[in-house]
């Protein structure tokens, strides 16, 4: 028999959205629900399956997925973090509320070195959260900020997220990077700036008023660790490496920064990065392969033409279409992982963004900083999850802080919405070639 698009589209989300609340794993769940449409339509065998999921391994560009992975893992085993946190108290910690600011500034740093949120998260909440808790600050208020700042993880590049959304859709990483740069500060920013409001309401402490000596210590310190970025981003702005290419320097500087230079990484402790690597890689890039089997077929049956036919009879505008893209992708993190999500959601709106005129990058950092709100809310909130692990507590008392601390963020997602200058600008102005 022939399934019709609408049979086909119920069958597809109603079957995954069944297997999910049965709680199978999402990369299983996307790969299991395309089964009951290749066992009734003649047209489909499992080998397309087979060979849409190995298409989706078959790119150069993803190898970069576990290489931002194993630098973020030997920068945490390295103590790499621990210098950063030093160099971030000396800079905000003379402000009220001192040690929430260095929070925010480690994650900012840290971001620009990792490329993962998780990494952020378990890295600076191991040190940062304990640590808050002693100075005299709420447990539920150093969790919460600890995850709400982790996102600028997959924000501020480089940026996991934006290799797979580069990889996927076809668009510049180093254009992605460079337009995520600007409002991940101003998210940083606005954390910050709340940072500044819970301390004169709850009177918490500065840490300590740094002297020059002190500052330029601690910068001579995470001197090394900060190049990271530089030889990343810069290498890919400036045309010398591919962005996979560019995360295996990253992991290789971190490799010699932990063993050789200072000293902290072990032939033992190789041995449990490497494993762990490749297993949180083996994961996204499972899901990446289901998700992309998943996503042709929706393509196959014609839902995103459907949806844009849809968009476009309802004329919400350049606007109201980046507003409900926003929404799509904040409703949707709230459930999925970010990389299925973009694998699939993303594949949907993009000839949705192309019909109402937003720009394909302006586009990408929308779902992007939608994608890492969905870090902190529940059920999924993988961030919240290990915050709160590391600080033992229930996730469901943070949350109104968490709602609390997203609310600034999500302005500056607005922000990005109204004024999307704020994301084109350093593309192109430094990489103008790839808007052409």
């Amino acid at each position: 028999m022939i399934i019709s698009t609408g049979i086909a589209c119920a069958l597809l989300v109603g079957g995954f959205l069944f297997l999910i609340f049965i709680r199978v794993p999402v990369a299983f769940a996307l790969g299991l629900a395309t089964i009951p449409i290749v066992v009734f339509d003649v047209r489909l065998t499992p080998f397309i399956i087979i060979d849409r999921m190995f298409q989706s391994y078959n790119s150069f560009i993803l190898l970069a997925v576990p290489f931002f992975l194993l630098a973020a893992n030997l920068m945490n085993s390295g103590q790499i973090t621990d210098k950063l946190i030093a160099l971030a108290r000396v800079m905000t910690g003379w402000l009220p509320g001192g040690l929430g600011h260095v929070n925010v500034a480690v994650s900012m740093l840290f971001a620009g070195i990792s490329g993962s949120s998780t990494a952020d998260a378990a890295g600076c909440g191991k040190i940062l959260i304990p640590a808050m808790e002693k100075e005299g600050y709420d447990l539920r208020f150093a969790v919460a900020l600890t995850a709400c700042s982790s996102v600028m993880g997959v924000i501020i590049p480089p940026s996991i997220l934006m290799v797979v959304w580069g990889g996927v859709m076809q668009i510049s990483v180093g254009a992605l990077f460079l337009a995520g740069a600007i409002p991940g500060f101003l998210i940083g920013f606005a954390l910050m700036a709340t940072v500044y409001v819970y301390a004169k309401i709850y009177d918490y402490p500065i840490v300590a008023k740094p002297t020059f000596a002190t500052f330029w210590q601690a910068l001579k310190g995470a001197s090394l660790a900060l190049l990271t970025p530089l030889l990343v981003i810069g290498g890919i702005v400036g045309g010398l490496v591919t962005p996979t290419e560019s995360a295996i320097i990253a992991a290789a500087y971190s490799l010699i920064l932990g063993v050789f230079v200072y000293r902290t990484v072990t032939i033992r402790h190789l041995g449990f990065i490497f494993y762990e690597t490749g297993r949180f890689a083996s994961i996204s890039l499972f899901a990446i392969g289901t998700a992309s089997a998943f996503g042709w077929m929706l393509s196959f049956y014609n839902a995103p033409r459907l949806i844009v036919e849809l968009m476009t009879t309802l004329e919400f505008g350049t606007f109201g279409t980046a507003i409900l893209i926003a929404a799509l992708f904040l409703f949707f993190g709230l459930f999925i992982d970010a990389i299925p999500t973009i694998i699939i959601l993303g594949t949907v709106l993009m000839p949705v963004a192309t019909a109402a005129g937003i720009d394909p990058v302006v586009f990408a950092i929308i779902g992007i900083i939608s994608l890492a709100f969905g870090l902190v809310t529940p059920p999924y909130g993988l961030c919240l999850l290990i915050s709160a692990s590391i600080g033992n507590i229930n996730v469901m008392k943070v949350l109104p802080d968490v709602i609390i601390i997203l609310a600034p963020m999500i302005l500056i997602l607005l922000l990005v919405i109204l004024f999307p200058e704020i994301a084109l600008w350093l593309p192109t102005t430094l990489m103008p070639d790839s808007f052409k």
